[in-house]
């Protein structure tokens, strides 16, 4: 039986899931919590979730206060940047020769700290400094992602793509003319193109009607802006959330185009296991109604290894040493939120 007052998005029965980007080795996570504390604007809620009767609401008090790491050691982690921009450049020769129109590239970096981390830290500061992003932790896997992959909601379904990025300086006049430079670069417009091309084509067969933007406006974040496109529809069929999230991935956001050419390029050049980065992450309720984003600005972590990761579109005009300084940048809110107060 399910008993929900609240009756709003993210009310009752929940499960949080953190799915592998990857069919393999496939390291996935689907949560059902006995305790979900919520708030949407004004209104909160405690649900509680048991396989018996229905419990009392529980006794909600302070935790103890957050232990702040001392000292943070990074470094590499599957290769150095040197040996990711050859990485890179393989793949644009890879693009240029015709094999493919787009392969999102991925790098990592670790950190070790001199305790294990509380993982509340990172989580109050990215959720504090990235007001425009969906911070999550599951199951050991956190960050603050800006890529909506999909929210289903009461028969409407939304996707905010995500490609073509640039990295801010912190002056608010030579910003907006980075701005206006992203919104007119041809490189950042064919990428971005693709993924919105690979979203809208995964959505159609499940819609009834769908709007999808001929151009993407810019999306500010603190340390970086991306074209952006919010591509939505009117559903028509009972497909739930997770299910779409399921046809849409791997986008060519995170994958590239044609996909199945640019996973196998994947594969063969990037040198790791993705683990759960890029793959979707989010809720859903019992209606099939839910968020999932996808782990981007993420890292995953075990005591006091924390293991970050940032990914590149690479098209034929792409520049290695561009790219390598593309993904530093998004390393930053993580790294960051690690290491600053």
């Amino acid at each position: 039986m399910i008993r929900d007052e609240a009756d709003a998005p993210g009310s009752g029965l929940l499960a949080f899931g953190s799915f592998a980007y990857a069919d393999e080795p496939g390291d996935s996570a689907l949560v059902v919590p006995e305790i979900v504390v919520g708030r949407r604007g004004s209104l909160c809620w405690v649900t509680t979730i048991a396989g018996g009767s229905l419990c009392p609401s529980p006794a909600l008090s302070t935790t103890e206060p957050m232990v702040l790491p001392n000292e943070v050691v990074f470094s590499d982690g599957a290769m150095s940047g040197a040996s990711w921009e050859l990485v890179v450049a393989e793949a644009v020769g890879r693009i240029r020769d015709g094999h493919l129109d787009k392969v999102v590239l991925a790098r990592d970096l670790v950190a070790e700290l001199d305790a294990p981390l509380d993982v509340r830290v990172p989580l109050a500061r990215l959720a504090a400094r990235y007001p425009a992003c969906w911070t999550f932790h599951v199951d050991g896997l956190f960050g603050a992602t800006p890529e909506m992959l999909v929210r289903r909601e009461r028969g409407l379904v939304t996707s905010r793509v995500l490609a073509g990025t640039i990295r801010r300086t912190g002056d608010d006049a030579h910003d907006l003319a980075l701005a206006a430079t992203l919104a007119r670069s041809s490189k950042d417009l064919e990428e971005h193109e693709f993924a919105v091309r690979s979203v809208a084509d995964a959505l159609a067969p499940h819609c009834l009607s769908m709007n999808v933007p001929e151009s993407p406006f810019v999306l500010h974040l603190p340390n970086v802006m991306h074209l952006a496109t919010d591509v939505t529809g009117v559903l028509d069929d009972p497909t739930t959330s997770l299910g779409l999230a399921a046809a849409l991935h791997p986008s060519a956001a995170v994958g590239g185009t044609p996909t199945d050419d640019a996973v196998a390029l994947i594969g063969e050049l990037e040198g790791m296991d993705r683990g759960r980065y890029a793959g979707p992450v989010g809720w859903m309720d019992a209606d099939g109604d839910g968020e999932w984003g996808i782990a981007l600005r993420s890292a995953e972590y075990d005591g006091r290894r924390v293991r970050l990761f940032a990914g590149c579109g690479i098209v034929a005009d792409s520049d290695p040493a561009s790219e390598l300084a593309e993904a530093a940048a998004k390393f930053i809110p993580v790294r960051d939120a690690l290491t600053t107060s």
